[in-house]
């Protein structure tokens, strides 16, 4: 969402291209454009369609209400000014403009109220004094385009042309000119335009959307942006081959797909086709990622520089109507607080297709796996396991981590990205951070010192993945992340009886090594005599975690924070309320460590534990 971290963008120069092959030229891309406003996300006959669902569907009656809730505080406040509070970022003015204006517009399209029109003016004419939109910082020009081209279209028919050339003005002063030098690469702010991650598409997302609000008036401008937009969004699609997922994990998945779809729904309202962009290997499969990689509790699993926030994406609601996918539509009518997108995109839930889709999922394109025990109890165990690639935007060292929840609680967790402030954070000191390094995730660390505790270039694939009805695994080659301090290293993890984790850890060096294991966890720990098995307790659950192997191996309760021998950067996350269970070898020529946890309901004794046997026999 913000910076690509230095050198580390990974790179697929194997995958094929989506559709389309090739993009029309500028003159003709605009050849059917709509004439008549509104003709972005929604035409005339769609805004009428939704005047008739609000009125009689009960989802929809219910969120145009809270829509109007959320507007009547709109009304009463400031328009929004120029800030940039951590001398870089104006993202958070964009996006309160944008949530501001299209809020308003699309009550303005179902009520006619007044007000709405008149608020709108106020949010539209103070950002169009701004200085600039801060271009170095180009998202924030791209969400800010976003905004004023809803504006423009969804209150065409009520605007002056005055104030419609204000808002013309600001945006291709603004924006558009400066988007249009970085698609031919003499732009300052350009950079984004061959990246294949979330920046890609929301620049082009934002910028295009602006383009086709004023593909009629300035249609020689708009036609060398949209041409330069459609060919620079293949770069991320591909990315999305052969399964949906996303490798800058499920919060950067919501920021790019959010504006992936805007741009494509704009596309197609406007002009009636989005050349072939929605045909791209994995993108109708896309919308499964965030179903999978949030738990019963609702928590994400959030590798890569996120938090594990429950995932709301109105663009969903597009993805279901677009490839006819009902269950991702249940998943997002779930949404709470809905959005203007959540009603201008709803589709009916698909409840029964949700509960019909596979428990597991292995998305090869990102190498991350997902186990649960059932997709309606919301107790149920589920697990998430990463293998991936360090290269990826916004990674961190993580590869082999997991989280796990089981009886209603997150037992295992990321602890999700620390400050974009901090110096060097997306440059050369990143890994010195706890959260960014492998001891700061529940995965393994091997001679720790001051260097990266993982390879920052290596990447760690799927080796084995198997879903069975009380057997699911996945195994996951570690070896490169570990190359310079072992020969081999593997690990398993897998959900016995749908209910019970097991990782399990097998790592070989050729001189007697130091291995650490760990796990963060907010729950209470109390370690048994033995030290061989913890008792994990929060919110009046419990579940029982068991050493199995090597004999003699111990449990021992750490803070999060890094190792005395490990770099000690100053104002890093404290990380309070968590807790972090560990497990420490020394002398390590070959050693298989395998950990089992196991909820346990209310008077149940544990289960005796299975026999371990090696990952080549799982």
């Amino acid at each position: 969402m913000l910076f690509a971290v230095a050198g580390v963008v990974a790179s697929r120069a194997s995958d094929p291209a989506p559709l389309p092959a090739n993009v029309p030229a500028a003159r003709e891309i605009l050849a059917s454009l709509r004439k008549e406003h509104p003709r972005l996300l929604a035409t005339p006959a769609d805004f009428a369609r939704l005047r008739q669902q609000v009125a009689t569907d009960p989802q929809l009656i219910a969120w145009h209400k809270k829509l109007k809730t959320h507007a009547e505080g709109i009304l009463e406040a400031p328009p929004s000014q120029y800030e940039i509070p951590d001398g870089l970022r104006l993202l958070h003015t964009s996006r309160r403009v944008l949530d501001r204006v299209s809020t308003l517009g699309l009550l303005y399209q179902l009520d006619r109220d007044e007000r709405y029109v008149e608020r709108a003016w106020r949010e539209l004419e103070a950002a169009a004094a701004f200085k600039d939109w801060n271009p170095r910082h180009f998202l924030d020009t791209a969400e800010m385009t976003h905004a004023f081209a809803l504006g423009y279209d969804w209150f065409y028919e009520a605007w002056t042309p005055e104030r419609r050339t204000i808002l013309r003005t600001a945006m291709v002063e603004k924006a558009l000119n400066l988007a249009r030098d970085a698609y031919r690469g003499t732009g300052k702010y350009g950079w984004w335009v061959k990246a294949r991650h979330n920046w890609n598409q929301v620049c082009n997302g934002g910028i295009g959307i602006g383009a086709l609000a004023l593909g009629d008036e300035l249609p020689e401008l708009a036609g060398e942006i949209l041409r330069g937009a459609l060919e620079s969004l293949k770069l991320p699609l591909a990315e999305f081959a052969p399964d949906g997922a996303w490798n800058e994990g499920p919060g950067y998945w919501n920021y790019a797909t959010s504006y992936n779809v805007a741009i494509l729904a704009a596309l197609d309202t406007a002009l009636g086709t989005d050349f072939g962009l929605s045909d791209a290997p994995g993108f109708s499969e896309t919308g499964t990622f965030p179903l999978y990689a949030s738990g019963p509790t609702g928590r994400t699993f959030n590798y890569a520089d996120a938090s594990d926030s429950p995932i709301r994406a109105p663009q969903l609601f597009w993805l279901a109507r677009k490839f006819a996918r009902s269950e991702y539509a249940a998943f997002q009518a779930r949404a709470a607080t809905p959005a203007a997108f959540d009603l201008l995109w709803y589709e009916p839930r698909g409840e029964t297709r949700l509960k019909q889709i596979p428990l597991d999922r292995y998305y090869q394109n990102v190498d991350v796996t997902f186990f649960r025990g059932s997709w309606e109890d919301k107790r149920t165990s589920f697990i998430g396991f990463k293998g991936g690639d360090n290269r990826a935007n916004h990674s961190n060292l993580d590869l082999g981590s997991f989280v796990f929840e089981a009886l209603g609680n997150r037992w295992a967790v990321d602890l999700g990205a620390d400050n974009y402030n901090l110096p060097g954070y997306f440059g050369k000191s990143r890994w010195n951070y706890y959260r960014m390094r492998a001891e700061g995730h529940n995965t393994l660390v091997i001679n720790p010192g001051t260097a990266p505790d993982q390879e920052p270039a290596a990447a760690a694939p799927m080796v084995r993945f198997e879903s069975k009805p009380d057997w699911a695994y996945a195994v996951a080659d570690l070896t490169a992340a570990y190359k310079s301090q072992a020969r081999k290293v593997t690990r398993g993890v897998g959900l016995i009886e749908r209910r019970k984790m097991i990782v399990q850890d097998e790592v070989r060096t050729d001189q007697p090594s130091e291995v650490w294991w760990f796990m963060h966890t907010p729950a209470q720990i109390a370690i048994n005599r033995d030290g061989n098995a913890a008792i994990l307790s929060q919110s009046k659950t419990w579940i029982r975690v068991e050493l199995l192997s090597p004999p003699g191996a111990t449990f021992t309760i750490m803070d999060p924070k890094p190792l005395p021998s490990s770099p000690q950067p100053e104002a890093q996350a404290r990380n309070d309320g968590i807790r972090k269970l560990a497990v420490h070898l020394s002398g390590v020529r070959e050693a298989q460590l395998t950990v089992l946890l196991t909820p346990l309901r209310d008077g149940e004794r544990p289960p005796d534990p299975p026999p371990v046997t090696p990952l080549a026999q799982w």
